[in-house]
């Protein structure tokens, strides 16, 4: 019993032994690490039996995204794949109101461009109307004042001293102008090539805005020391100098105009119009070399103003070369219609650029269409100032630094080709050229009514009547203003500062108050501060940090070429 007890546990023991390794394997299966004394060899066999069984899982995978991935199924989902614009609603309304921006562009320019060219059109038609007759007024006081005794201490006032050196630079240019002879000068331009021409055409230009620059500024110093009180101590080159530097000017600069209607006159005649049409595709040059540059509201103001000067140039010009056709043809009114055509398409590319331009500007820079009806206030807001009772500046020197356009040279050429043109004789022609003198003087009257009536109600809008009356900041004899009186008010004395512009209007002077230079506001930030203020930190960093936002009634049209607006 023994013996077989001993023999069957072998076989109990070898069957054990077969399903053992079985147990054992699923034993360590379920708890690797675990019994056993836990000093069992890594479950190798484990790893090497579902090593299969997961590359067949990969496998079938595998074959399943192959047999998706098909050429209809691609397809499929191409056609039929959605997505959500609301999920980026910012981005997509902020692109939707830069297209309704520049669909309001043209507009709102074309607005800005109709006013500033009848405020420019108001100033031009001022030296043909208005200023003869105040001329007249000044040299009837002149010589009638020993009559009625010395009342004051100014023989004259500032003002119609101004107004004599106008019209003395006028007649002196004018009759300069009769020595430059119109035909000889259209035939050595009609005999340069076509390259040449659009060279000078080019070159001209140039020259047209540098004389307009400096131009200006000899206009200026020659008022301001024509009507400098005397008691101050002098400190230029004297009267005369400055009216020969004047007069020099307005020749010159005549000439320029001159040159470059008759260039256009030789466009306008050519036979194959290549001149023509490469004058007028070097509008379009400006748009690339003005759209892709930063710009902000101020700088974009500028390029406004000088748009508006240009194209009054041009339509004087185009007037130019209309009056000398029309002579050359005998006053034809047929061959009025022929020019008609060249006519409209220069003004209509002229405008198409326009409108390109300011709507990549605007669109390129964030700026919206509303600050061009910010540009008609501000050119508004210096009609309104100018017609005041003490008003710092004439309303055409007003135009010509806002927008570069000085009407003397322009109106010295014009004068010469129409007392060319139009030969005056007889009693019933010189009838004629007075009722035409009073009809300039109703137009004049009429339009500056409108304007006037138009730009109080911009500045109202604009809620600018406050300015009108703020007052300069108050200084005696050119001498800074003592320190204890920026002490007690400094605040006050820099808003003052800050907020003064070229037309803001001053209180009634004292008399025992000697009257001072009054400059244009560009002038005033381009100024350092005195000596007394730099003794004041506080107030010295105040103003360099609000002086770097710059209002638009203190940007003037050729000072920023100097003084790049941040």
């Amino acid at each position: 019993m023994a013996g077989v007890g001993d023999a069957a546990a072998p076989g109990e023991g070898g069957g054990g032994g077969a399903d053992g390794p079985q147990r054992d394997g699923r034993g360590e299966a379920e708890q690797p690490g675990g019994g056993g004394g836990g000093h069992g060899p890594p479950p190798a066999p484990q790893h090497t039996e579902t090593l299969g069984f997961y590359e067949s899982d990969r496998r079938r995978e595998r074959r399943r995204s192959r047999a998706e991935l098909s050429l209809l199924r691609f397809l499929s989902a191409e056609l039929t794949r959605g997505y959500f614009l609301e999920h980026n609603e910012a981005k997509y309304t902020e692109r939707r109101e830069r297209v309704y921006t520049c669909m309001r562009i043209p507009r709102e320019l074309e607005k800005l461009m109709v006013f500033g060219i009848f405020l420019c059109l108001d100033a031009f038609l001022y030296v043909f109307t208005l200023l003869p007759l105040r001329v007249f007024l000044a040299l009837f006081r002149l010589f009638t004042l020993p009559c009625y005794g010395l009342r004051d201490r100014r023989l004259l006032q500032p003002a119609q001293v101004c107004d004599i050196l106008k019209g003395v630079i006028l007649v002196i240019c004018y009759f300069m102008m009769h020595y430059v002879d119109y035909s000889m000068m259209y035939h050595l331009i009609r005999g340069q090539s076509v390259i040449k021409l659009y060279i000078i055409y080019n070159m001209l230009e140039v020259a047209d805005r540098l004389f307009s620059s400096f131009g200006q500024d000899i206009l200026d110093a020659l008022y301001w020391t024509a009507t400098e009180p005397k008691e101050r101590k002098r400190a230029h080159i004297g009267v005369i100098p400055h009216f020969f530097m004047a007069v020099l000017y307005v020749f010159l600069h005549a000439i320029l105009i001159m040159v470059q209607a008759t260039t256009l006159n030789v466009a306008f005649n050519s036979h194959n119009k290549s001149l023509l049409t490469i004058m007028m595709s070097n509008n379009f040059v400006e748009i690339k070399g003005s759209v892709f540059k930063k710009f902000e509201k101020n700088n974009l103001f500028q390029m406004s103003n000088s748009d508006i000067k240009e194209r009054f140039t041009n339509y004087v010009l185009l007037l130019i070369v209309c009056l000398r056709n029309m002579e050359q043809f005998s006053w034809n009114p047929d061959h009025l219609w022929v020019l008609f055509p060249d006519v409209c398409m220069v003004i209509a590319s002229e405008t198409a650029v326009d409108i390109v331009k300011h709507a990549f500007i605007t669109k390129f820079n964030d700026i919206t269409a509303d600050v061009y009806s910010e540009y008609r206030a501000s050119l508004a807001f210096d009609l309104v100032s100018s017609r005041q009772k003490n008003a710092y500046t004439d309303y055409s020197d007003s135009v010509a630094r806002r927008m570069g356009f000085i009407p003397l040279p322009l109106a010295v050429l014009l004068i010469r080709v129409v007392t060319s043109s139009i030969k005056v004789q007889g009693i019933l022609s010189y009838a004629c050229v007075i009722l035409f003198y009073f009809g300039l003087i109703s137009l004049k009257v009429l339009n500056s009514i409108v304007l006037l009536g138009k730009s109080c109600q911009y500045v109202k809008e604009a809620k600018m009547e406050e300015k009108l009356f703020t007052p300069p900041p108050a200084s005696t004899s050119g001498k800074p203003p003592h320190k204890s009186q920026n002490k007690c008010k400094p605040s006050q004395s820099t808003e003052e500062n800050l907020s003064a512009s070229v037309t803001s209007q001053p209180v009634h002077p004292k008399e025992n108050v000697i009257p001072l230079l009054v400059t244009s506001s560009s002038d005033q930030f381009l100024t350092t501060p005195d000596g007394d203020e730099k003794d004041i930190t506080q107030e010295s960093s105040e103003l360099k940090h609000r002086s770097s936002k710059k209002d638009l009634l203190e940007v003037d049209r050729f000072t920023i070429c100097g003084n790049r607006i941040d």
